[in-house]
């Protein structure tokens, strides 16, 4: 099979598809892999790098897209690079459709095969493709929810570690799953009161189990939402309803109830946002204020660090990679269930009902 690798155009998208190590395994089972012109600078991996394991460089992207079966990428396609992507063509990548209808229908109209990432579920019901970029945005997010709340960056002035006599900052995790407990131990590491919410009593007696005691775990209700959001510094939203829009967990109304200053951290961005005034925002410009609250919501958190996030998403990607590559998507997709999970979108038809829910769709319209 042959093998696209496009440069990331998404604002501040510094990651890449798959690492040289990735595209070494590819080119020893005989498939070609084509890789854009500098697609690896911004983690460290030079043309040459990929040169060396056998990748053939193409200077554009439109290149990429016209010769190549399957495209490995890592963010959503955006609108420029629709026109790119050809009927059949299989597109392995994070898509979050639900908090897209124009990517949505867009993909629709190209007929491509849409395999997202995020849905590739395991025997488990983990989604193991999500888990490493999970993992970087939690605990990315204390260190740029401590980093908000300096006082010139808009934030309350408090350290969240405290110091000998003042009380340590207070961080609310949204979610214990792996962005939550990531930020968690993260929080907790630097010296912060924690608590963490969830509905799920075995993920809150599982945090209950490992994290320290200055770590707390409540059940999730909108009362103890509302009572945690008025004493506390900093707001990790960390829920994730796979495939499907996150919910309002945090509404309006809640952010004149917080001490002005508060940072909201809002890693369910890419799903809509669990805080009802979410806006996608860049690594360019990172923040807003409502209300006095600093919103941080930047859509590609592990963009920031992205050898380590390259490296990271390569590890988890590339067994799938080479099944699709080998066998073709409908084998290799027919023989794994889990892979077969990750089909969203199917030649024009939506075939992951929580799209057409996110929409209001009825089976007709998809």
């Amino acid at each position: 099979m042959t093998v696209g690798i496009p440069k990331e155009i998404k604002n501040n998208e510094s990651r890449v598809g798959m690492t040289p190590a990735g595209v070494f395994e590819l080119v020893h089972k005989n498939h070609k892999v084509y890789v854009q012109s500098g697609a690896g600078e911004g983690s460290g991996f030079s043309d040459d790098d990929y040169k060396q394991v056998g990748a053939i460089i193409l200077d554009t992207i439109g290149q990429v897209y016209s010769l190549s079966e399957m495209i490995v990428k890592v963010k959503e396609p955006i609108e420029e690079e629709y026109g790119l992507i050809q009927k059949g063509q299989v597109v392995f990548t994070y898509f979050h459709f639900a908090s897209s209808e124009p990517l949505t229908k867009a993909m629709i109209e190209r007929e491509a095969i849409c395999i997202a990432y995020e849905t590739v579920e395991d025997e488990e019901g983990t989604l193991p493709l999500l888990t490493p970029m999970s993992e970087v945005a939690g605990r990315m997010a204390i260190q740029q929810g401590a980093k908000y709340l300096e006082k010139p960056k808009k934030g309350r002035g408090v350290l969240l570690g405290g110091v000998p006599g003042v009380p340590p900052g207070r961080v609310l995790v949204l979610g214990a799953g792996i962005v939550g407990i990531q930020a968690a131990k993260m929080a907790a590491g630097l010296g912060a009161h924690v608590t963490i919410l969830d509905i799920n009593m075995k993920r809150l007696r599982y945090v209950n189990d490992v994290m320290p005691s200055h770590v707390v775990t409540e059940f999730s209700n909108e009362y103890n939402i509302r009572k945690h959001v008025r004493t506390h510094d900093l707001i990790v939203g960390g829920v994730l309803v796979k495939g499907a829009k996150a919910p309002n967990l945090i509404t309006r109304d809640m952010l004149k109830t917080m001490h002005p200053g508060t940072v909201i951290v809002d890693v369910a961005v890419d799903q809509g946002g669990c805080v009802e005034t979410t806006r996608p925002t860049t690594h360019e410009d990172p923040i807003y204020i409502i209300d006095d609250v600093v919103h941080y919501s930047v859509a590609n958190m592990p963009g920031a660090v992205p050898y380590t996030s390259t490296v990271a998403l390569t590890n988890v990607t590339l067994p799938y990679v080479l099944a699709l590559a080998n066998k073709g998507w409908r084998k290799a997709c027919a023989e794994d269930e889990s892979l077969k999970k990750g089909l969203n979108i199917v030649e024009g038809e939506v075939i992951f009902k929580e799209i057409i829910e996110a929409f209001g769709w009825d089976a007709a319209m998809a």
